[in-house]
């Protein structure tokens, strides 16, 4: 998976009052490149947002792995760090590889459960190094929109 960060910019109504004011937001999306990023947080933000918007910045983000969660309460992205452990065969000696991990829970106490219980199928040793929430408001996964192929849908209504 190619994740992008998407930074969104819209004018958002101040409460109490009749103005408005541009608030940026960040979004990750999967995607295959920049384009097609762009095309997908606009494709998925229009329903959402009334008035103009703006994708302002696109950038590659590197997670080896997201951990979703269901539960109404997990509404925040946490960003890990993991260090697995790994022997180098020609030296003997250990290594930590560092692997960037997105983990959606309620809070940080709640993400480092999470991404531990993500973890304990692993057959290699690992540390946690860090843990931060992000910015992330939202996630958008690639989701296959249709099975059949374009062109089998026009025949069918034939």
């Amino acid at each position: 998976m190619n994740w992008f960060e998407c930074k969104v910019i819209y004018e958002k109504p101040v409460e109490n009052t009749a103005a408005t004011k541009k608030v940026p937001e960040l979004y990750l999306v999967d995607a295959i490149s920049f384009t097609e990023a762009e095309a997908r947080i606009i494709e998925e933000m229009t329903p959402f947002i009334t008035g103009s918007f703006e994708v302002s910045d696109i950038k590659r983000a590197k997670y080896s792995e997201l951990f979703f969660c269901e539960e109404e309460t997990a509404d925040r992205w946490f960003k890990s760090k993991v260090y697995f452990v790994i022997l180098d065969e020609k030296t003997g000696k250990e290594k930590k590889a560092p692997n960037n991990f997105l983990v959606q829970a309620a809070n940080l106490k709640d993400a480092v459960k999470k991404l531990e219980d993500g973890l304990k199928n692993t057959m290699m040793d690992y540390v946690i190094s860090s843990i931060a929430e992000t910015a992330i408001m939202d996630v958008y996964p690639y989701k296959v929109k249709s099975e059949k192929p374009e062109f089998q849908d026009a025949l069918e209504q034939k």
